[in-house]
């Protein structure tokens, strides 16, 4: 079987499977059984300063699809709501008993040199072996300054991660919101300010639904609510493309990344490794379907490696970021044509809907004696679009076909028909 383990910005695990910080990661009782599951580490859900924080209820929301499938979950808790002396006590213990475990701590203080002076000592001595810097939440604690009111500002972000690099020998990993225009300029600052790795995404603001015959955005704290952090499978497309821009920015090459977002299969964390990450963090997969899922992650992923060939996750990790470009840089002259399998094709004309109605009107519809359809695509007016294939039912039924081309490879800063081209008309 393939080797799971890693060593991630100095970190030890068993394999890339934590848990990240939240509700599961709360108390030792949860971080035990999930260790007993299996998980190679867990986030220690985000410790601030005493009085602990009051959580309200409710807390959750969620987005549906069909049968009642959770797509996106919306939360409005805060940080731990238990005293810092029993969560470092219970860190203590719970390292102690389970020392081959990934142990990140996750921090969220003011802008004050003063307060993670403080704390970090307090931390290393529970034998954790790095701290994570919470500058993503969007709810509740940006209103006292903290959470994504740090991680908007790369400044900010620089100077705490400097603090924390100062007063404290553990990695520092600075975990980033996604609430932002341009997520590589966070962690630039985070790389700047001398961090050891970058976690992300955090949670997106949002509201999930809204109850019509209350009036109120759900969910509901006596008569009133607000918006939350949105997570599950939903926002796993924005996480990857948040964890590509920070794997393929120069100047953030090399820093490493925890990928976090919409992770609910070997699969998920396959793809965020092939981005460049090199942990992964779980929590709406786990709270749905509870700890006993990494059980078939780790299964997934080890049969896939070797079927491969990987032996090891670095062997893989980062393979799909050189693929990954900017638009202008793709080849104008590729082309690919929609082919139907016509004896899979089961005659619902979905494809042909689509495509008549909402794209390039380049399939035929044949409707024989006795109502009976066929369909057949016009290659002469295909774009390659793909949304036949994405709209039909049946899987591989309608496949891309790569055209052969004589025209050479030429991208949109090479095309005459550009203004600002490289290539001259003339050429």
């Amino acid at each position: 079987m393939a080797d799971l383990s890693i060593n991630f910005a100095g970190i030890k695990a068993p394999n890339p499977f934590w848990l990240a910080s939240a509700p599961p990661t709360d108390k030792a009782y949860n971080v035990i059984r999930a260790f007993e599951a299996g998980w190679g580490g867990v986030v220690w859900k985000t410790l601030g300063e005493d009085p602990a924080a009051v959580n309200v209820s409710s807390r959750y929301s969620a987005l549906y699809g069909k049968n009642r499938e959770v797509l996106g979950f919306n939360n409005i808790e805060l940080i731990t709501d238990r005293t810092l002396e029993i969560n470092l006590r219970e860190i203590t213990q719970v390292k102690k008993d389970w020392p081959d475990r990934a142990m990140i701590v996750s921090l969220m203080f003011p802008y004050e040199e003063a307060a993670w002076r403080t704390i970090l000592p307090l931390v290393e001595a529970t034998g954790a072996d790095a701290i994570e810097l919470n500058f993503g939440c969007p709810h509740g604690m940006p209103e006292r300054g903290m959470g994504a009111a740090v991680g908007q500002v790369p400044e900010y972000v620089e100077a705490i991660t400097r603090w924390c690099k100062t007063y404290s020998s553990l990695p520092v990993i600075v975990k980033l919101t996604p609430n932002i225009t341009d997520i590589r300029l966070p962690a630039r600052a985070a790389k700047n300010g001398g961090a050891d790795a970058v976690s992300l995404i955090n949670t997106i603001n949002s509201i999930t639904s809204i109850d019509l015959d209350l009036m109120v955005a759900r969910p509901i704290v006596g008569g009133r609510s607000t918006h939350g952090g949105y997570c599950g499978s939903a926002v796993k497309p924005i996480a990857l493309n948040m964890v590509a821009e920070i794997a393929r920015d120069p100047a953030t090459s090399g820093l490493p990344i925890s990928g976090i977002g919409g992770i609910s299969s070997w699969r998920d964390a396959a793809e965020f490794i092939a981005l460049g990450a090199g942990s992964v963090q779980i929590c709406t997969a786990a709270m749905l379907h509870g700890f006993r899922i990494v059980e078939e992650m780790k299964d997934g992923l080890s049969r896939w490696m070797d079927e491969k060939g990987y032996a090891t996750i670095a062997d893989f990790q980062g393979k799909a970021v050189a693929n990954t470009t900017d638009w202008k840089y793709l080849d104008m002259n590729y082309q690919v044509i929609a082919q139907i399998d016509q004896d899979a094709c089961i005659g619902c004309g979905k494809c042909y809907i689509a495509c008549e109605d909402t794209s390039h009107q380049s399939i035929f519809q044949h409707i024989g004696n006795g109502g009976a359809r066929s369909y057949e695509v016009n290659a002469a007016e295909c774009v390659g679009c793909n949304l036949c294939e994405i709209t039909c039912p049946v899987e591989d039924c309608i496949t891309m076909v790569e055209q052969v081309s004589v025209k050479p490879y030429m991208n949109w800063t090479q095309d005459p028909r550009n203004p600002r081209s490289v290539v001259s008309v003339k050429d």
